[in-house]
């Protein structure tokens, strides 16, 4: 990926406007900018949070805080923490977040 045409800026996260998305159980909340075709999101899980899908979209996801499960279509499942990340590509392995405390998450894709 090349990043082209994105002038220096700041982003100060709690100015962003809020979206809501319903989960299984729980909610997401999303910050999001765009620049240049990338997306970048301050999200936000409500502790019991299931996402209501499987994605296939490719992420680069870092957890600030709280704890967040990731879980893969084929059965696998990874604990993360504050400071751990994951990435994967588009279209690589399904997989969906779940989280019984609640987690913030920074995500870039």
């Amino acid at each position: 990926m090349e990043m082209r045409g994105i002038p220096f800026g700041t982003t100060d996260w709690s100015q962003v406007a809020a979206t809501e998305h319903p989960g299984e159980r729980g909610k997401a909340t999303w910050r999001t900018r765009e620049f240049g075709g990338i997306r970048v999101r301050m999200v936000e899980y409500s502790p019991g949070y299931l996402a209501d899908h499987w994605c296939r979209k490719g992420h680069i996801l870092l957890v600030l805080e709280g704890e967040l499960v990731t879980e893969l279509e084929d059965g696998r499942s990874f604990r993360l923490g504050p400071g751990s990340s994951y990435q994967v590509a588009d279209n690589a392995e399904a997989h969906r977040s779940r989280t019984d405390t609640g987690a913030r998450l920074f995500i870039v894709d």
